[in-house]
């Protein structure tokens, strides 16, 4: 099983989190909000073979922390993993969109000099420009649409293009997480926590947690738990070998 999308960095108890990963043994993208954060995230996760760090400038950090490209830009070539990136539409962060734009199209283009990248992306309230940037940018990499809450258009379009959606247990702990997941196509989906900023009962989802969103998802599917596990495997399977030469 999987965890797509997870910040093990910022865990409040590291201890608690690196059990969880080594216990259940899930393939995990644990993704960084910066740059700068890379290197610690790789070593904090030493000896967890399953768990790949990816190379991130999150877009609500865009204005603050453009400066770190540079940092990307040495440590691209270090990992196939990047996330998480993307945009950003919401009320505090579409003052910042221009420099939003300039950071997620800088790292879309770096990532084009390469053929094998998975990309993580955040496109909360900016699914259309999160879109138009991947168009403009067709071999930056496969994409993964993290906790994607676009119109059915969207969806349509997204996989056009080749993207994947990762939903997890919180996603779907909310009618429009719901309506969404429902239109996704069942070969196009990934599990996903975004623990720990993701909660159920009030406490962070831990990696091995990803597996509450298959009950929901055989139930969107009108299928048996067993089929849904089978058909995630199938998609990481199809994930991890797309784009290598």
């Amino acid at each position: 099983m999987m965890d797509l999308h997870c910040h093990v960095d910022l865990y409040p108890d590291h201890s608690e989190v690196l059990n969880d990963l080594r216990e259940c043994n899930y393939y995990v993208l644990s993704v960084t909000t910066v740059p700068s954060a890379w290197r610690g995230t790789v070593k904090l996760t030493e000896g967890i073979a399953r768990c790949k760090t990816a190379l991130g400038l999150h877009p609500q950090l865009a204005h603050l922390r453009k400066n770190e490209l540079a940092i990307f830009d040495e440590l691209v070539c270090e990992t196939r993993y990047i996330g998480e990136i993307g945009l950003d539409g919401s009320k505090g962060y579409i003052p910042y969109i221009a420099d939003q734009l300039y950071v997620f199209n800088h790292i879309l283009e770096k990532c084009t000099q390469f053929n094998d990248k998975i990309l993580s992306i955040h496109s909360l309230n900016a699914t259309e420009q999160v879109l138009e940037c991947l168009k403009a940018h067709p071999y930056a990499g496969i994409p993964i649409l993290h906790w994607f809450l676009g119109t059915k258009k969207q969806v349509i379009e997204a996989t056009e293009h080749g993207c994947f959606f990762s939903v997890g247990p919180a996603m779907l702990n909310s009618n429009r997480g719901l309506k969404v997941a429902s239109w996704l196509p069942p070969d196009r989906v990934l599990l996903e926590t975004d623990g720990p900023f993701a909660k159920v009962d009030n406490s962070p989802l831990l990696p091995s947690q990803a597996k509450l969103a298959i009950h929901e998802l055989a139930l969107l599917w009108k299928t048996s738990t067993e089929n849904v596990v089978a058909q995630l495997k199938r998609n990481i399977v199809l994930l991890l070998n797309s784009g290598l030469a």
